[in-house]
């Protein structure tokens, strides 16, 4: 046995486990990259990411302070995962695998040398990589040049396959299942990890049940009250929910990496004159947005055209971040399509096959007329001739006043 052998080796454990994704699918995903470094005279891809990793072998590591990659080369893809992890990522992916041991800290980079003889140039994820990591691949590496596979690799994951149609269908529909939870658990003197919690088992179980094997891990309940309500990702916490409070319900099932979201304003109870009137407009522009989704359609035009109906109700102001975004292979700790956000500055234009979401909010702080923050969220699938709305949740004040 080689020295290498005792750092580097196949841990191969049990049988492939179930992927909702075909081989066929998975094989479109790899030529695609392929594709781009034959035009790019690139020798091999090194993903080091959750979200690129994920996308390429359907499998998505836990970290714990240690290197992952997937390496991708004209013939063969190969993921790289730490013996701490044992047979689990062999499993999970559907190519190849190696492991190392992690007793050694250089013992990653002999397994990217091992899966990149010969190479002279690179891609490897620009923003997943610090000036650190870069050192030490240049180092383990030498005279290899390294380009960028970031963005490349960006593109072709915001144009979704009927299979990951599939599955993001699936998970809106979990979330609307996590909504219904949250409603039933919702009332004045009930806390909020409490309602949080309904909501995230309901999901869980929901999703356990709706298929042949799946790893349930990350699904999360953001449940928001008063004042916890003026940031869109703040934290569940132990605040008791009271009468005639702005609720945020927040449900994101997370099945196979995939992240799928329901967000809907609520009220507990009843609900003033002043926070009905911004709810309302929040909601009209909610529609609007709705309606503006649709193949040729410019992220940034869709912004601006929501900017002026804030701005005649002078609540333009108090807007706190773009209009929606692009959904896949992403979560709240790692993965963006950043070329698909509805924001000022990104000039992108929607195509059919895209996911998004419409989600617009305005917060008011604390001490004002109708304070809080109020947010509706659906999801859209750019279809040829327009979009498809695959969130069922109910959204605006006829639904969402609660009086459990």
């Amino acid at each position: 046995m080689t020295d290498d052998m005792l750092h580097v080796m196949q841990w191969h454990n049990g049988e492939k486990e179930f992927s909702p994704f075909s081989d066929a699918e998975m094989k479109r995903r790899q030529s695609a990259v392929r594709g781009w470094m034959a035009e790019n005279n690139v020798d091999a891809a090194l993903f080091t990411s959750y979200h690129g990793i994920n996308y390429y072998s359907g499998w998505l590591y836990c970290s714990f302070g240690r290197r992952y990659g997937m390496v991708i080369d004209h013939e063969k893809a190969t993921t790289i995962s730490a013996g701490i992890d044992g047979g689990q990522p062999w499993r999970r992916s559907t190519s190849d695998n190696v492991t190392y041991t992690d007793w050694r800290r250089d013992n990653f980079y002999r397994a990217v040398r091992q899966l990149t003889p010969g190479a002279r140039r690179i891609g490897i994820e620009f923003d997943q990589v610090s000036l650190d990591f870069l050192r030490q691949l240049e180092e383990a590496l030498p005279g290899v040049a390294f380009v960028d596979i970031s963005q490349p690799s960006m593109w072709m994951r915001t144009i979704k396959s009927a299979e990951e149609q599939k599955l993001i269908r699936e998970g809106a529909r979990i979330a609307d299942v996590g909504g219904a939870a949250c409603v039933a658990a919702v009332k004045a003197g009930v806390p909020e990890h409490e309602v949080a919690l309904a909501a995230t088992g309901a999901m869980v179980r929901e999703i356990a049940k709706s298929f042949p094997f799946v790893e349930l891990m990350d699904t999360w309940t953001w449940f928001q009250s008063g004042i916890n309500t003026d940031g869109a990702h703040n934290p569940v916490t132990n605040r008791v929910v009271q009468s005639g409070d702005i609720l945020s319900l927040n449900t994101f099932p997370m099945i196979f990496g995939y992240y799928t979201a329901l967000e809907r304003t609520l009220f507990c109870d009843h609900v003033d004159d002043t926070s009905l009137d911004i709810w309302e407009k929040n909601v009209a522009v909610h529609r609007r947005g709705l309606d503006l989704i649709k193949p040729g359609a410019k992220c940034s035009e869709i912004a601006l055209e929501l900017n002026h109906m804030y701005r005649q109700w002078d609540l333009l102001k108090y807007r706190s971040f773009g209009y929606g975004h692009s959904f896949g292979v992403l979560s709240h700790y790692y993965g963006r399509e950043a070329g698909v956000e509805l924001r000022e500055d990104i000039h992108t234009e929607l195509k059919p096959g895209m996911v998004v979401s419409m989600e617009p909010m305005v917060m008011l702080p604390q001490g004002l007329p109708g304070a809080g923050g109020y947010r509706e969220h659906d999801i859209l699938i750019v279809t040829e001739d327009g979009a498809e709305n695959i969130t069922g949740f109910p959204f605006g004040p006829e639904h969402n006043i609660i009086r459990n």
